[in-house]
């Protein structure tokens, strides 16, 4: 597993994109079991890895990727790490601090490790930076129909000859330039929002691919029911798993954390 922003890991050729597993082993399972994610050269995880009702579960299989996993931080990673040192993470929700208190020393360890955010060389696409919420913070909030100036003042830091940012966080897929710059969310894995099943992302060949893996919710709940000692794992299961809350929720949610609150009433909002 290379958890290492630092590590010269040399261009990679094709690049899964994954982010915001939050503990859901079964659709991680199906995600991970898609030809093309597992003919990756790499399997990119932008953050958010434990936080939910299979936390070991889901980073023992994220291990076992070897050196094909390339973990990055996520502002959920954490919140699990302050909960399980000493208590003082904040409470999202009940599952955090459930999740915190089943992590090994070693998950603690792997978590508090990972790094924010995380250069790749990508074959036709040069350099490209993965992070969670932004490059410069893992909690900071940007959308897809965010202004130009906001995007602007998020991505000012990066180097001009980046070209790609891989991003997370907001749980809903989407690709959008940003004046000549490319931007991917890959979506969520286990809390997905307005479609229900895996998103991911494939970076092949200059090119990607919003891609979605189906799965049978029904089973995916009870199989994390059954796997899981949390009390309330059918109810968290029944919202997340069966995106209860959809991208319009989401995205009204959202908005006003990227700065288009503080705009005068009536200013339009600029996209691309």
């Amino acid at each position: 597993m290379r958890a290492d922003g630092d590590e010269d890991q040399g261009e990679l050729g094709t690049v899964a994109v994954l982010s915001d597993v939050h503990g859901v082993l079964p659709v991680l399972e199906a995600v991970l079991a898609e030809p093309d994610v597992r003919a990756a050269d790499a399997v990119v995880v932008t953050g958010d890895h434990a936080a939910g009702p299979q936390p070991v579960e889901v980073l023992d299989r994220l291990r076992a990727l070897g050196d094909r996993a390339v973990l990055v931080r996520g502002n959920a990673d954490r919140e699990l790490v302050a909960h399980a040192r000493d208590g003082s993470g904040p409470v999202p929700d009940a599952v955090t601090p459930w999740a915190a208190a089943r992590l090994r020393p070693a998950d603690v360890d792997l978590l508090a490790g990972l790094p924010h955010p995380v250069e790749l060389r990508v074959r036709g696409f040069g350099r490209v930076v993965a992070c969670h919420g932004t490059p410069r913070d893992d909690e900071e909030v940007v959308l897809v129909d965010s202004s130009l100036e906001r995007w602007a003042d998020v991505l000012g830091g990066l180097d001009g000859d980046v070209t790609t940012v891989l991003c997370g966080h907001t749980h809903m897929p989407f690709v959008r330039l940003v004046d000549r710059r490319l931007v991917v969310n890959p979506g969520s894995v286990g809390m997905p929002y307005g479609r229900a099943g895996g998103s991911w992302a494939l970076l092949r060949d200059g090119q990607v691919e919003l891609r979605h893996t189906p799965v049978d919710v029904d089973a995916a709940v009870e199989a994390v029911v059954a796997g899981s000692a949390f009390p309330g794992a059918r109810a968290w299961a029944d919202e997340y798993l069966r995106s209860a809350a959809s991208d319009a929720d989401a995205l009204a949610a959202f908005g006003p954390r990227d700065g288009r609150a503080a705009r005068p009433a009536g200013e339009a909002q600029s996209s691309s």
